[in-house]
């Protein structure tokens, strides 16, 4: 086991036994490098992994912003992770769609129909409306889109699947704005998407979580269908 991992598995230890929890700090880096027999370096190198993990969050100088702090941010180190996947070709995008279609539809046929979240999904309708209305660009609608599907997810109350989607859709949300290029219309689909996110919203309020699972699927996959998303030309 190299020298940063040993620091990694002590960080993993402490954590699982709760003697670290969200919110606490690590021990100095001096004071970590003695206690484990590591050099400094290797601290530092243990701590650069765990923030780009989503785990820490390092402060630099005096005061109460000092020191390594734990955090927890799953959804940004998933989604870095996927990113890069994605960018490397090895994971298809039209897979990465697919897996999408399954959580989003999971967690829209168990979303709760008194959930706040759905309050703020509203809002965010509403707001998309206004963007079209603006004549705003595909990137500010999309912007939207986003935060009004991961409020659908939260709305399901697990957030194991809250992260997972989060990560999903920031993986791919670049990809998903880059292809509005390729639509013959992108007012007319705006007003589309517009209006299957009202059926989605409505058919979780009234309870009807396989109505909403179905639309939500069908809503993903139209938009890629008709963006070209598993065409052989795009392929």
């Amino acid at each position: 086991m190299r020298t940063h991992q040993l620091v990694l598995h002590w960080i993993e230890g402490q954590l699982s036994e709760g003697k670290l929890a969200v919110g606490g700090r690590l021990p100095a880096e001096r004071t970590l490098a003695e206690q484990l027999k590591v050099s400094r370096t290797s601290v530092r190198e243990a701590i650069r992994i765990l923030e780009a993990m989503g785990v820490a969050r390092a402060g630099v100088g005096s005061g109460p912003e000092a020191g390594t702090v734990v955090i927890s941010d799953p959804t940004a180190a998933l989604g870095s992770a996927l990113r890069l996947h994605v960018a490397t070709q090895h994971l298809p995008v039209s897979d990465i769609v697919e897996t999408r279609v399954l959580l989003e539809s999971w967690a829209a046929a168990r979303a709760k129909a008194d959930a706040p979240e759905l309050e703020q999904a509203a809002a965010l309708l509403d707001e998309m409306d206004a963007v079209g209305r603006a004549h705003k660009t595909a990137d500010d609608f999309l912007a939207l889109d986003v935060r009004f599907h991961l409020a659908l997810a939260d709305a399901a109350g697990n957030a194991v699947v809250s992260a997972m989607m989060g990560s999903l859709r920031e993986s791919i949300q670049g990809y998903a704005a880059r292809l509005t290029g390729h639509l013959p219309d992108w007012d007319a689909t705006a007003a589309r998407l517009g209006a299957e996110h009202r059926e989605i919203l409505a058919a979780i309020r009234n309870g009807d979580g396989e109505r909403a699972a179905k639309l939500v699927a069908a809503h993903i996959e139209g938009y890629y269908r008709e963006a070209g998303v598993g065409r052989t030309a795009e392929a």
